[in-house]
């Protein structure tokens, strides 16, 4: 019961080299064909019609890139658990800094995502020492006001009240 709860909050304290391996061998190969397609996706965002007249097939761009994208976040996922906002955080802080190309967005989103998830992952465990606390409380708590602070940034012209 302990393990699944840890799982379900998010945690690297069940993580074996076995596990290790077996995500490695899934998510490197996964992550090398999304860094392939990085120029294809530059393109598609021009919008579909514009990278299909620039010979990008957009069909079979976006399925390789949900597989590939599920893979690598079904592998990670089914080693670590839950550690919701590293994910989603970190690629919009890479954008906000590096800009929108995928070449770059997508390399540094990983390097700066397990760096974070090292950091967070050390702080979790010596805030509260010698008791163990899951990552994803601590990521959460980091991520959660940074979604807060861009929604607000992105809808603060819309909507005046």
């Amino acid at each position: 019961m302990r393990t699944l709860t840890f799982w379900t909050m998010g945690s690297l304290g069940g993580a074996l080299w076995v596990a290790v391996i077996v995500v490695t061998t899934i998510a490197v190969p996964s992550g090398l064909i999304l860094i392939r397609n990085a120029r294809e996706l530059n393109v598609l965002l021009l919008g579909e019609n514009e990278a299909r007249y620039l010979g990008v097939d957009a069909e079979r761009l976006k399925r390789t890139i949900v597989i590939c994208t599920a893979l690598c976040v079904g592998a990670a996922i089914s080693v670590s658990g839950v550690i919701g906002f590293v994910g989603l955080v970190v690629p919009h802080l890479v954008r906000l800094t590096l800009g929108p190309d995928h070449r770059l967005l997508i390399p540094a989103s990983a390097l700066l995502g397990a760096a974070l998830l090292v950091v967070a992952d050390t702080a979790a465990r010596t805030i509260v020492a010698p008791a163990e606390m899951p990552v994803g409380i601590l990521t959460s708590l980091i991520g959660g006001p940074f979604f807060l602070w861009l929604l607000i940034k992105q809808y603060a012209g819309r909507f005046s009240l």
